[in-house]
């Protein structure tokens, strides 16, 4: 037995708990830290130039903002349950999708999490580094070069990841500031940019040829940035006691605060980019357009921002890792991750346009999250919210194997064999700037931009209940002999060893391996 420890999340401590189980009577989170959260990382430059992507498509001021709603409004209505599953797992989204994928299976999730929270990452850093340098070099004449460009990203990323490092309770803190001080900067730039706003402007012809393809893809854009968040939202969570918080807050403070803050960042994009030439780059055509005096928020809001979303991409990223590679602590994942998020900034810095990159990332994002979201939905409300989270749950970070998620070899069949054709045919339809899907313009001229997260996200929803119909073993169940289980070589990290070893009796022994 393993003697139990208490974790630490205090602001300026490091955080000692991992992916493992958080017990009760250290889950002092409520449901508002939700919404200090997931509203305060919408305030990232990264975010908000995402809301630019409507004129872009060549939409008008008003179609713009009206695709843009109602595609937000169904992102967070699909994403604002998913906290529930982290309030009764007591971990982390990917750790939790273990129960429904298998405890080795969730690996996957864990790899869907670091292509997601690398690309918010880099988006991140990227316009915030642009916002110091060019506001810099417009307010004070400092260089603006890509040599200037890579040294702001460098020094960005090493601050987001010190504040992921020192884990939740640090990151939430830097969100506390982020709400209101971005946040009325922000609603300060619509009275600035009011004589420029210009509501007949839009970006020339129609992206897919027509009005209501467009319009679609305009949707499915503003739908992917809520459904990206689901990986991420147990990290928070999962220190909010299920007994304490009813699952309607939960859910409301989780869907609302993303809609709001979404709403917020984007539109404020959707806004200035009527007032900008149709070919410029978002943040520079911002700073030039921008009074000289506003110029400071705006570098505050770049930088500022950054360091929230950066540091919440991160820290999540630096959990999953650590519990695929025990022996790799938390601190050392992060800044794995934070130094190859860097490198693909400056690459891309060299290689891509900000807006062709943020495009053709959200398509993808939307189709490979979107069927693994449902999944872990319907296998979460089917199974009653029900879970061994102390014991089985837990049992491939512990280096362990069996229990009632070890399914088959730790895969679960049904979740797979839904996942992976729902994955594959929307990347089939897929339209981006950087991969086009054999199927793409299948059903006409680019309606594989939307029809991608149709299709993929209605097979997943399809196919999951009819394998687990057919297989109902295969909903929280698998390997009945959950009263043994044996270590395993956790991908070659721990010794083998053939020795059976009890589930431990009663609440489970924390085993505080990684930061």
């Amino acid at each position: 037995m393993v003697e139990q420890t208490v974790g630490v999340d205090a602001i300026g401590s490091i955080e000692t708990r991992g992916v493992d189980y958080i017990p009760e009577t250290e889950r002092r989170s409520r449901p508002r830290e939700l919404v200090w959260v997931f509203v305060a990382i919408e305030f990232c430059l990264g975010i908000v130039v995402l809301g630019q992507l409507p004129i872009v498509f060549g939409l008008d001021w008003g179609a713009a903002v009206w695709s843009t709603l109602i595609g937000l409004f169904v992102g967070s209505v699909l994403y604002a349950p998913f906290a529930l599953i982290g309030t009764h797992t007591g971990t982390n989204s990917a750790v939790s999708s273990g129960a429904f994928f298998g405890v080795v299976g969730r690996v996957m999730g864990s790899v869907q999490n670091l292509f997601i929270g690398i690309g918010f990452f880099a988006l991140a850093i990227w316009t915030g580094g642009q916002a110091a340098v060019y506001g810099l070099h417009r307010l004070v004449h400092t260089p603006q070069g890509n040599g200037a460009l890579v040294l702001a990203f460098i020094l960005m990323s090493l601050i987001c990841v010190i504040v992921a490092t020192y884990g939740h309770a640090n990151v939430v803190a830097v969100q506390w500031f982020i709400l209101p001080s971005m946040g009325i900067l922000i609603v300060i730039g619509f009275f600035v940019f009011a004589h420029n706003f210009n509501p007949h402007i839009h970006g020339g012809p129609y992206i897919l040829g027509s009005y209501w393809a467009t319009w679609l893809l305009s949707a499915v854009t503003a739908a992917s940035l809520p459904i990206s968040y689901a990986p991420f939202i147990n990290d928070y969570a999962r220190y909010i006691s299920p007994t304490r918080w009813s699952p309607t807050r939960v859910t409301l403070a989780c869907g609302g605060s993303m809609f709001v803050g979404c709403a917020i960042a984007l539109i404020f994009a959707t806004y200035t980019a009527t007032a900008m030439p149709l070919n410029a780059t978002w943040v520079s055509g911002l700073i030039a357009l921008s009074p000289t005096w506003y110029v400071i928020p705006i570098v505050l809001i770049g930088v500022c921002g950054s360091f929230a979303q950066g540091a919440i991409c991160i820290y999540g990223n630096g959990l999953d890792v650590s519990s695929i590679f025990p022996r790799l602590h938390r601190y050392q994942a992060t800044a794995l991750i934070g130094v190859v998020g860097t490198g693909l900034v400056i690459l891309g810095q060299f290689r891509s346009s900000v807006q062709s990159f943020a495009g053709a990332f959200l398509i993808i994002l939307v189709v490979v999250t979107t069927p693994w979201m449902f999944i872990v939905l319907l296998g979460h409300f089917m199974a009653r919210g029900s879970y061994d989270a102390e014991g089985d749950l837990q049992v491939f970070n512990r280096g362990l194997k069996g229990g009632r998620y070890w399914f088959y070899h730790g895969f679960n069949l049904a979740a797979l064999a839904a996942w992976i054709p729902a994955l594959v045919l929307g990347l089939l339809f897929a339209d981006t700037s950087i991969y086009v899907g054999p199927l793409a313009n299948a059903l006409g001229a680019g309606t594989g931009g939307y029809l991608c997260f149709i299709v993929a996200g209605g097979l997943g929803l399809v196919l999951y209940p009819i394998f687990v119909s057919l297989f109902p073993s295969q909903l929280q169940r698998g390997d009945t002999a959950a009263s043994k289980f044996q270590r395993t070589g956790h991908l070659g990290l721990l010794p083998e060893t053939s020795e059976a070893i009890p589930v431990p009796a009663g609440p489970v022994e924390t085993v505080g391996e990684s930061l």
